[in-house]
């Protein structure tokens, strides 16, 4: 059980810093990290990662960073500071941005003395199917074509792996070798319906398509008791050994 709870990341997508420390207290024990997003973040400011951090918790900070490239490399700095396990860039922001994202993450880790987070790229969000990305995107071929070659790109540019659907991962797998992390939102365990995840995969299947780490959210956080959902989760996780 415990190899699979350091796969597992919930996703803390609540509006007040109290309901993220209560969600971490009760589900510790299950989970190896939290992810702290848009809503989280843009409502409490850095001082709720910097509290989790301090109790020794670790943090996926999900930002999304995408701008030119200085101001993506002045922002990867303040996320270093914070003490983060992970960050994310968007994949869509270009070689530039990426390696400066990673070159100046290090140096500042560097001259704390601390670890440089894992720095992954967003490839093509969830909730976009083929019939969006055809139409709205403005991007040729299918999106597994476009997932690989971000990922190669963000290989190419010193990244530590992508932000993926399971759907994806194989491919992946096979395109940037053993040891890229490939983190997998849209995750659903059987019998539960997406919304507005188009591109879902149950815990087993993402589990068997070689991702590293599962990103879950409503499935726990809304559910009548998230202890419950998690060990579920987990259990679908281990099924697929």
């Amino acid at each position: 059980m415990n190899e699979f709870r350091e796969k597992l990341i919930v996703a803390l997508d609540v509006d007040s810093a109290e309901q993220a420390l209560d969600l971490v207290k009760l589900l510790s024990p299950w989970v190896g990290m939290f992810k702290i997003g848009m809503q989280l973040f843009y409502g409490q400011g850095p001082a709720v990662v910097e509290e989790l951090c301090r109790q020794g918790v670790k943090v996926f900070l999900d930002l999304k960073l995408h701008d030119i490239p200085n101001t993506v490399a002045q922002a990867a700095r303040v996320l270093t500071r914070l003490g983060v396990a992970m960050f994310n860039v968007h994949a869509a922001g270009g070689s530039a941005m990426m390696r400066a994202a990673v070159e100046s993450s290090r140096e500042e880790a560097e001259i704390l003395g601390i670890p440089c987070p894992l720095i992954i790229a967003v490839t093509v969000l969830t909730s976009i199917d083929q019939p969006a990305f055809d139409r709205e995107l403005g991007y040729t071929g299918t999106i597994a074509d476009r997932v690989v070659a971000w990922a190669l790109l963000a290989k190419e540019c010193g990244l530590d792996g992508v932000v993926a659907s399971a759907r994806e991962a194989v491919a992946i797998r096979q395109s940037c070798g053993p040891d890229f992390l490939i983190v997998t939102p849209g995750i659903r365990p059987a019998g539960v319906t997406g919304r507005d995840q188009k591109r879902i995969v149950t815990p087993a299947g993402a589990m068997a398509a070689g991702a590293n780490y599962l990103v879950v959210g409503r499935p726990v956080i809304s559910a009548p008791d998230p202890v419950k959902a998690v060990r579920v989760i987990l259990d679908e996780m281990g099924s697929s050994v």
